[in-house]
């Protein structure tokens, strides 16, 4: 039997909010919604970017002509603002917007990217090069704002829970993570699926300005979103800009924090990259169909859904350590195959040039990205609390760093094997470089943090 009293209790505490269950897990369930909608749509748009960067590969090399070091230096150049994520981190977690501090900048990267594609779209076809190199410019500066507000809510959110966390939404640390890289996934595949059609039906700049619209899309959705329906994690009162980057540098000077960035980094810009080498080797030498490009980007972004599935279920719980070096070893592996298949040597076994690129080639193009998600689940239970923002916008910074320096080194390698746009007897020199070059981050691989274990609160006495 229920007494009265008990009955009186249950009634006062649905009165004062204390026992609403029911109303708590409702709120919960539309704070999740939410916080989905914000971040599936703002990672499958993130990964829906390679629809329009495939046109402009095109557009370079067959609209103005462009030589294969022109087009890397392009491709690299145009992630500068990628390297200021630490100063939009910084201002993410120090300003607040109409009492918002993530929201407010989703919406302005998105609106940002949207005038640059759009303006691509209206200029004439024989815009010049700096020009588009202004255009690019501005939207991966929109893209670079709403990737440092996006992964900053995932790392409040994905922090490790203490011991006495009544937040269910704190109960895994990798679950948000690895359901925006698969929204990321998902994005890559329909892009690149996208692409390869709409590059033989439509102009490039018609595939700009569908990409423009949908950028307008976000940017609607995300203005009607406000921050307070996320149900994020409290942070610590707002910091200026001074005290934010003092707390940044006191967060950097952490040995496992430093050391994994740096290790991090260096694997990437010790790589020559040889793609925009490789795009006029396959499609001006070999003759691949866009179509065929297509295929493999999509293969390789099927691959980064599939990584994403498995890491979520079975890989969580492996040493980061291990589990990052093995991908560089694979990288490495996949990199001499690249050597092979250039030197002619799956030709002669039967193999065509289209079925190697479709199995291969984009395979090893999102592999680069395969050791991320591991290593950004650990960062964020390393990040001190309140400025995950700034110093997970540093992390994406030194990636974005790396990667440029890893895109010049990829031009100087190119120059030096004396590969040109009709002349491409050094490319397997190069890449056999390459490969040699993705074993050096293995020496240092102590650096890589060997995962965290949640905090407990002692139990003696």
């Amino acid at each position: 039997m229920v007494s009265s009293e008990s009955i009186r209790e249950r009634g006062r505490r649905k009165r004062d909010g204390g026992g609403g269950d029911n109303d708590s897990s409702s709120g919960g369930n539309e704070s999740e919604g939410m916080r989905k909608l914000l971040l599936g749509l703002g990672f499958w748009v993130q990964g829906f970017r390679c629809f329009p960067w495939m046109a402009v590969n095109f557009f370079l090399k067959d609209g103005l002509k462009v030589d294969p070091s022109t087009l890397q230096i392009l491709q690299s150049s145009a992630n500068l603002p990628m390297v200021a994520k630490p100063f939009y981190g910084i201002l993410s977690d120090s300003f607040y917007i109409f009492g918002q501090h993530r929201v407010p900048y989703i919406a302005i990267g998105a609106f940002l990217q949207a005038v640059s594609w759009t303006a691509i779209f209206l200029s004439p076809s024989n815009i010049s090069f700096f020009t588009i190199t202004l255009y690019l410019l501005l939207g991966n500066l929109g893209a670079s704002i709403v990737e440092v507000a996006n992964d900053a809510i995932v790392a409040e959110l994905g922090k490790p829970p203490s011991s006495s966390s009544k937040n269910k939404q704190h109960s895994s640390s990798g679950q948000l993570q690895s359901f925006v890289w698969i929204a990321s996934s998902v994005g890559g595949v329909l892009g690149n699926l996208a692409g390869g059609i709409a590059i033989d039906r439509v102009s490039p700049q018609v595939m700009f300005l569908m990409f423009g619209i949908l950028l307008t899309i976000q940017f609607l959705v995300t203005i009607f979103i406000h921050e307070s329906s996320l149900d994020l994690p409290k942070s610590p009162s707002n910091l200026g800009i001074k005290k934010q980057l003092s707390e940044l540098l006191v967060a950097l000077r952490k040995p496992e924090i430093c050391y994994s960035i740096l290790w991090f980094a260096a694997s990437y810009a010790v790589i020559p990259a040889l793609t925009g080498t490789m795009f006029y080797y396959q499609t001006q030498h070999l003759g691949i169909e866009s179509s065929v490009l297509g295929i493999s980007k999509v293969f390789g972004q099927a691959a980064m859904l599939l990584w994403g599935i498995i890491y979520n279920k079975n890989l969580k719980s492996t040493s980061p350590r291990k589990l990052i070096s093995a991908i560089q070893a694979t990288m490495a592996v996949l990199m001499f195959s690249d050597f092979l298949f250039v030197k002619g040597v799956y030709r002669m076994f039967g193999i065509p040039d289209s079925l190697y690129v479709v199995l291969f080639s984009g395979f090893l193009e999102v592999l680069y990205f395969f050791k991320i998600l591991p290593f950004t689940v650990v960062m964020a239970q390393l990040c001190p609390p309140g400025y995950e923002g700034s110093v997970m916008a540093f992390l994406m910074s030194a990636i974005a760093l790396a990667v440029i320096i890893s895109g010049y080194f990829g031009v100087a390698l190119s120059s030096f094997v004396q590969v040109t746009g009709n002349d491409f007897s050094g490319l397997q020199h190069a890449l056999l470089i390459q490969s040699v070059c993705t074993l050096l981050p293995l020496y240092w691989s102590s650096c890589i943090p060997d995962g965290v274990k949640p905090k407990t609160k002692s139990k003696e006495g």
